[in-house]
Order: structure tokens, then C-alpha cells, then sequence
């Protein structure tokens, strides 16, 4: 039962002086984007409330919860005669509406006021120049700030070690290796219930899947089939021989029967396995989490399969990076933007990721007594009513720092080795082009070429894969010509430019 306690009228003043934040104007109006999916509620989530508590900020706040209806709101507030909010929170703001709002004068350059305003960011991004490097304008601006996250889920690739340890192999470390593995899954009963032809030794869902495994050969490139040489040199990967033997590979595997057939139809061959008593078929898969495919009592068979040697090196591909962009932004109509920029501060700590992530110790999680936490609440009311309406990281990304040590000390095992797994990947993979900031006429036009050479492109390798087009010296020239007369090296002649103009 909570006390009631009368102050006298002089202490409240004082303390209300004393306040982080009680100087502020406001309430400052907060617009964003959070999907009805996660069932927030803004006006109601305990997330803001504590927030005010702590900073003294006050807002009013405004919540658009689809895709559409916030892509509408933003139009409408940033058009020419728009009424601007103070601020947007959980913004999905694009490369190109932040460079055109802060060239219309509509949103302001926070590059300014971060070192005294924002000095928990500030040292992040001081000890992470990267960081600092991917927000920032071609002028030098900051203009919207980002979700920090170094535990940022990967496609991974996930192998059945009790399945290695009953034949008797090792965790394959090469591209042969690994074919040698799977002829084995392919050829014995691996789950022991009788049926020595149910085992799938690779699933899959797609070729963007597949792709994953092109760090076999040597590489690391992203959806544009771009990558970046150490000494910033973009080309493409597509006409490359590395990716020739990388597709004559697959080839290989798919003939013997080593890929799982239903993976070019983007319906995974979802058996029964996330049931509880049913039989394990899958030996490797490419996936963020096992638990995608088989049943939390499975979890423990399977351990990330870190990246393959090539060449005596290990690359491969750090899917999004740490950073996510355009998360905050403060617009012109506000009156006292330090104010909020201290608000946000917090988050880009660790106090201030807890708070987001679980709540408040003794309300929605517990700390024990050896360094571990655990949510207070059973796993239906933490789904229901406690994720939903204390907490607010979920949805679409926001601003903050990710603590990574918290995250490992959460008192579940299986979510503590999927975590160290992917942290051990991310010291591993890296990205293969930079966040860069292409023009409106750029992303256009990239746009564009993507849809002619990645239509294309995706539709003769995956010929070539499934063997419905044989890949010769003929039809390999043939490929590489047409990919070129789509303008790759156009695209190439881009994101070349937009590296070249990072700040």
C-alpha cells in the first residue's frame, strides 16, 4: 500500500526547481509511428509516464499505428502550410525525407546541442566514429537520431550438432566440409524414427536465403548485389567468377538432393517439427533463430555455424549494422528542442534501454541474486498486458541505446544462447557497403536499375541453382551481358558517388 505523504508547500517548490527539465516549455507535441500489432497505446503506456517522472519533460502525444496512416500524417504535417510537431518519436523517417525536410528548413540541424544536450549519445558516438559517420549529412548536420543495437539479428546459419556427434564429424569450416556434412544428413537416419528419407539437410525459403552462404567464396554483399573494398572501391558481385563457382556450387547441392525442394517457392517445408513430440528433419537451416522451425525442446541440438573459411579469411554479412536511422527528429516549431533532446538522452542509456526494454525492477522484472533478471509476471500476462503497456522497445525502431549486457543476463537459457550466438557472429560478420545518403534523384534512379537487374538477376541464378538453365561459358556470358546492359555498372557508378560524398 502506497503512503501518502503532505509536503510542505516550500520543499515542493524546491524540488520541482530542482527537477531535470522542469525549466522546459511544453507539453511538447510527439508524433510517431507504432503499429497496432504491439498493442501500445502511447497515452497510456507507462513508458512516457516514467519518462516525465524522470525528466520533467512533459507531451502531448500522437500515435499513428499503420504504415499508411503515418506516411499520410507525415505528408500532411511537413507539406508547406503543415502543422509541424515538436518532435517525431519512433519516426520511420527515410534518407529522403530527412534530407528534404532539413533543406526545406523543417527539421533542425541537433549536431549543435548534442555534446551538452545529448552527452550520453555523444560519448557513444565519440567512441563509435562509425556511428557518428552514418548519421551525419554530406554537410556535416545531424538531423534525426538513430537506434544503437549491436545484437541486431542476423541470417544466420544454424547446424544440427547432435546429428555431427552421432556420425561422428566435425563442425564443417568450408564449403566442402560443409557438402560432405550434408551428404551424410541426406544419406543416414539422422532423427532415428525409422524414415531414412524425411531428413532435409539444408532448408531454406528464398535465394536471398541462399545468398548468405556466398561468403563460402569470398563474398559479402548486400541487396543491391554492392560491396566495398577496405579502400572504399564499390563494384558488383553479380558478373564476378566468385559468384560463377558460388552458383555451380549450389548446383551441386541442389542436384544431390542437399537442398530443401520446396525453397524456391517461399514456403519453407514447415513439417511438423514445432511440435513438441515430433521428429527433428532439419540438419542446417538459414534463419535469425532455430526457433523459427523446430520446438523449444529442440532448441539445444543446434548451434550457430560461424562463417566458413575462404582463402584464410572469414567474411560475411553483417545484415543491418549496428545503426538504424531517422528514428528522432526535432522540427522548427519547437520552442525549446535542448529540453527534449535531454529526454531522449536518457534512452542511450543503460537505465534508459531497461526502462524501454522491461520496465521497472519490482513492477515488470526482478533481479536475483546472481546477476541474472527475470519478468515478475507469467509468460500470457507478460504477452498480454505487461509488454504492451509498460514497456515500449518493440515495434518500430527507436531512438536509443541496445545494452547487450542486460539482454545476456535475463534468467532463460535458450534466449541467453541465441544471444551469445549472434553476439559471436557480429564479431565476425561486417557490413558490406556503408549507410550512405543518396539524393531523391539518386534513390530514384537506383530504384529503378534495382528492379530491372534484380528481377532479372534473381530469376536466372535461381535457374541456374535449380538447373532449369545449365550454367555454361555461353549462358554465363550471357547472363553477365544482360546484367550489364540493365545498367549495373551505372549502379555501381552511384553508390560509388554516395560513398565518395560521406561527411
Amino acid at each position: 500500500m502506497r503512503k501518502i505523504i503532505v509536503w510542505p508547500m516550500m520543499l515542493v517548490l524546491i524540488l520541482l526547481m530542482m527537477a531535470p527539465g522542469a525549466y522546459a516549455e511544453g507539453p511538447f507535441r510527439v508524433a510517431g509511428y507504432d503499429h497496432e500489432d504491439t498493442q501500445h497505446v502511447w497515452t497510456d503506456n507507462l513508458f512516457f509516464v516514467r519518462m516525465q517522472e524522470k525528466t520533467g519533460v512533459e507531451m502531448t502525444l500522437e500515435q499513428y499505428t499503420t504504415a499508411e496512416s503515418w506516411a499520410k500524417a507525415k505528408a500532411a504535417m511537413f507539406a508547406d502550410g503543415g502543422e509541424l510537431p515538436d518532435a517525431i518519436f519512433k519516426a520511420a523517417l527515410t534518407p529522403q525525407e530527412t534530407l528534404q525536410w532539413y533543406a526545406e528548413g523543417k527539421l533542425i540541424d541537433l549536431k549543435p546541442y548534442l555534446e551538452e544536450s545529448c552527452p550520453n549519445l555523444w560519448a557513444l558516438l565519440k567512441t563509435h566514429p562509425e556511428w557518428e559517420q552514418a548519421i551525419t549529412l554530406p554537410d556535416g548536420a545531424i538531423v534525426a537520431l538513430p537506434a544503437l543495437d549491436e545484437l541486431q539479428f542476423n541470417n544466420a546459419m544454424w547446424i544440427n550438432k547432435s546429428w555431427l556427434d552421432s556420425i561422428g564429424m566435425a563442425v564443417p569450416t568450408t564449403a566442402e566440409e560443409l557438402t560432405a556434412v550434408l551428404r551424410a544428413f541426406r544419406d543416414y537416419d539422422m532423427n532415428t524414427n525409422g524414415n531414412s528419407k524425411d531428413e532435409i539437410p539444408l532448408t531454406f525459403s528464398s535465394l536471398w536465403d541462399l545468398r548468405f552462404l556466398a561468403h563460402a567464396f569470398g563474398i559479402n554483399a548486400n541487396d543491391y548485389y554492392m560491396t566495398m573494398s577496405e579502400d572504399g572501391t564499390v563494384s558488383e558481385i553479380l558478373t564476378s567468377d566468385a559468384n560463377r563457382a558460388f552458383l555451380t556450387w549450389l548446383n551441386l547441392l541442389w542436384t544431390e538432393g542437399l537442398l530443401d525442394e520446396s525453397g524456391f517457392t517461399g514456403l519453407r517445408s514447415l513439417s511438423s517439427s514445432t511440435e513438441e513430440d515430433a521428429a527433428i528433419v532439419y540438419g542446417m537451416m538459414m534463419a535469425s533463430s532455430p526457433i523459427e522451425l523446430v520446438n523449444s525442446s529442440a532448441l539445444d541440438q543446434y548451434v550457430l555455424l560461424e562463417p566458413f573459411v575462404y582463402e584464410g579469411k572469414q567474411v560475411y554479412r553483417d545484415l543491418t549494422g549496428d545503426v538504424v536511422r531517422g528514428t528522432f527528429a526535432i522540427t522548427s516549431a519547437c520552442a525549446d528542442p535542448a529540453a527534449l533532446l535531454k529526454w531522449v538522452d536518457y534512452l542511450y542509456t543503460e537505465e534508459g534501454f531497461i526502462l524501454a526494454e522491461a520496465g521497472v525492477e519490482g513492477e515488470e522484472f526482478a533481479w536475483n541474486d546472481d546477476g541474472t533478471w527475470l519478468w515478475e509476471h507469467s509468460a500470457d500476462m507478460l504477452m498480454s498486458s505487461v509488454l504492451p503497456e509498460a514497456t515500449i522497445r518493440s515495434g518500430t525502431s527507436m531512438p536509443g541505446w541496445a545494452s547487450v549486457s542486460f539482454q545476456q543476463k535475463i534468467d532463460e537459457a535458450a534466449t541467453v544462447r541465441l544471444i551469445n550466438a549472434i553476439s559471436r557472429l557480429h564479431e565476425l560478420d561486417s557490413e558490406p557497403y556503408p549507410l550512405v545518403w543518396l539524393t531523391a534523384e539518386q534513390q530514384s534512379r537506383v530504384d529503378a536499375l534495382q528492379y530491372a537487374i534484380g528481377s532479372y538477376a534473381e530469376r536466372q541464378m535461381t535457374w541456374f541453382v535449380a538447373g532449369d538453365v545449365a550454367l555454361t561459358d555461353e549462358t554465363w556470358n550471357e547472363f553477365c551481358n544482360t546484367v550489364k546492359e540493365l545498367g549495373v555498372d551505372e549502379m555501381v557508378g552511384i553508390w560509388q558517388s554516395a560513398a565518395d560524398s560521406r561527411y
